[in-house]
């Protein structure tokens, strides 16, 4: 299983910049989350009869989604759609945040195992200014295509930036920061480079600005290098 654990525990600490300098893979990270499953007590897997409701549950949540949109997914409707009482959907999921999440799952994986074991730019093998420009593109094609789910799966404000998937798409900034400029503040610069990155404010650019993603990816790549220091200015 993806993440196995990672909920529960916290993550090892950042290796100074000395240690990740010159290493590009030296920064170890969490593994891989499997998002929206959530584990009866005492139930290391999902059993196959639970598997296949959880799967029948999401189906159905998916449906609704591509019919009526991302608004339209609420615990009663996916229950309701398919054919279980509420309270199955609820001990599944917990609630409508965990639901939605579970529907982002399969492109959350997809997107970590790229950027952790792809080929590069984005994955592995180049460098890291490389790999932080790859970086904002992919999440920013990804929101674009995701938007309204994502939005949907949006978590408040006291876990907006302590949810498993936020801290590893953070984790892996940080990393390349510290190769990048290893002198730098990483960890607070991590935060402001994510913030161009939130869905809220691609939906805002996007949508309500009329902003194309051809000119929010260049300016990604305008801050990466500003803040790098590889601007060639001009």
């Amino acid at each position: 299983m993806l993440y196995a654990g990672f909920m529960s525990t916290v993550p090892p600490p950042f290796p100074t910049p000395q240690e990740s300098v010159g290493h590009p893979e030296s920064v170890g990270h969490p593994e891989l989350l499997q998002l929206g499953t959530v584990l009866e007590p005492g139930e290391p897997c999902l059993r196959a009869d639970a598997a296949r409701n959880r799967a029948r549950l999401l189906e159905a949540a998916a449906r609704l989604v591509a019919e009526r949109g991302a608004d339209a997914v609420t615990m009663e409707a996916v229950a309701a759609e398919a054919c279980v009482g509420k309270g199955t959907v609820f001990r599944r999921f917990g609630d409508r945040t965990g639901l939605l999440t579970a529907l982002l799952d399969h492109s959350e994986k997809k997107f970590q195992a790229a950027f952790l074991a792809g080929p590069p730019p984005l994955g592995p093998g180049a460098p890291p200014v490389e790999r932080l420009r790859a970086f904002g593109r992919a999440m920013l094609r990804r929101s674009t295509d995701e938007l309204e789910l994502q939005l949907a799966a949006e978590p408040g404000a006291s876990r907006r930036f302590t949810s498993p998937p936020r801290r590893v798409l953070r984790h892996h900034v940080v990393m390349l920061l510290r190769q990048a400029v290893p002198e730098a503040d990483c960890e607070l610069l991590s935060h402001t480079l994510m913030g161009q990155l939130d869905p809220a404010l691609i939906h805002h650019l996007t949508r309500q600005c009329g902003i194309s993603l051809e000119r929010l990816e260049d300016a990604w790549v305008d801050l990466v290098d500003r803040v790098t220091g590889t601007a060639t200015g001009g």
